[in-house]
């Protein structure tokens, strides 16, 4: 059994590291056609992709996600001892349509745009108590199941004001484990890992709700900011570390005018993070050639982005250590409706390039 300890307030460090043991993404055209397209692994042309509703193609989707990861690991479904997902829709059906056919023991999850960092949250905790071997995390989003759960049918074409930003028709998924994943062989699926080195989570800090009384369903990076904000200062917190001890801090969903708030808020608090944040739905569009306003957004978004762009290039040695923090809205249509604000969540995730060390050393997470 690996070890773990609570941190600080809100914070768990794994001494012996989760291991992110394969991964896959799959998107819609609209997103093959942005700047990270050559990275996904799946491109889909038909934004149906082959079914009869928007929300019969996300499932369609996620499971095509899902079954990746597996494949990817060197792995059946039988062998996944349990499965974190979710989505933006009502009781979370395209997880449940769609992964059902697996036949994984199944958790399904609802936290906005962040599921995917509440996801690898559980299942790392899961994977650090011996609680399964391999664990499979996935989530998924679609512009037009979204905007129809939450916003406006598409055949009404209204008009989108320019803080909205544009809900990503796209999956991701991986496995965890508590071994490092195998090494690629040719001709087959690409791992993750490349030659001695793979990514591990080395801790979590869980968010909180947080409420800026924001009711503006087109302005999900001002509903969500705060949230981001809290748990960033939170982890540093508890991790008692600078921005400086992070090569990269992601948010998944703010867009530009999020970005620009998150920023704000954390320099109230002393913490200049301007060079070192990105965000995952700014990544994803090309905001001079693609009409999506202020970017991106959805649990697609965070999660084809880590998968696709992130883990790879933290394999390849871009960065060390990154902290990931997918960021979530949760309002729902009934809530919307009755003039209630909106919440916001973010959940951060440690994530580390990891030099696999010969079978006579121990895994020495000495680093602050």
């Amino acid at each position: 059994m690996k070890k773990q300890h609570t941190c600080g307030a809100a914070s768990v460090t794994f001494e012996d590291p989760v291991f992110i043991q394969s991964c896959a993404s799959v998107v819609s055209q609209k997103e093959g056609e942005g700047p990270l397209g050559s990275c996904f692994d799946v491109i889909g042309k038909d934004p149906m992709f082959g079914a009869d509703t928007w929300e019969s193609a996300e499932s369609t989707m996620q499971k095509k996600a899902a079954e990746l990861a597996i494949e990817k690991a060197g792995l059946d479904s039988a062998q996944i001892r349990l499965l974190f997902a979710g989505d933006l829709l009502a009781q979370s059906v395209a997880s449940s349509f769609g992964t059902a056919g697996l036949g994984i023991p199944f958790y399904g999850l609802y936290g906005a745009c962040s599921t995917m960092g509440e996801s690898l949250s559980l299942g790392s905790l899961c994977a650090a108590a011996g609680y399964g071997e391999h664990i499979l995390c996935a989530t998924s989003s679609h512009f037009a199941s979204a905007e129809k759960e939450f916003r406006f049918p598409l055949g009404y074409g209204n008009q989108r004001p320019l803080s909205a930003t544009w809900t990503v028709t796209g999956s991701g998924a991986c496995v965890l484990g508590c071994t490092p994943p195998a090494l690629p062989i040719p001709n087959q699926l690409e791992t993750l890992r490349f030659q001695d080195y793979c990514a591990v989570i080395t801790g979590i800090t869980t968010g909180k709700l947080i409420d800026y009384g924001f009711k503006d369903s087109f302005n999900m990076g001002g509903c969500m900011a705060p949230a981001a904000c809290d748990t960033i200062f939170r982890n540093l917190q508890d991790f008692d570390r600078t921005p400086g001890d992070y090569d990269a801090v992601f948010t998944g969903d703010l867009g530009n005018i999020g970005q620009k708030i998150l920023l704000d808020l954390l320099k109230e608090k002393g913490i200049d993070l301007a060079s070192r944040h990105q965000d995952c739905g700014m990544l994803i569009y090309d905001p001079e050639k693609q009409d999506t306003h202020s970017g991106g957004s959805g649990c697609g978004c965070a999660a084809s982005v880590l998968m696709a762009h992130i883990l790879p290039e933290l394999i390849r040695g871009k960065w060390n250590r990154i902290l990931f923090v997918p960021t979530g809205a949760l309002l729902s249509k009934v809530s919307f409706n009755e003039g209630d604000t909106i919440p916001g969540i973010a959940h951060a995730v440690v994530i580390e390039r990891y030099h696999l060390p010969d079978k006579s050393e121990n895994y020495n997470n000495s680093k602050k």
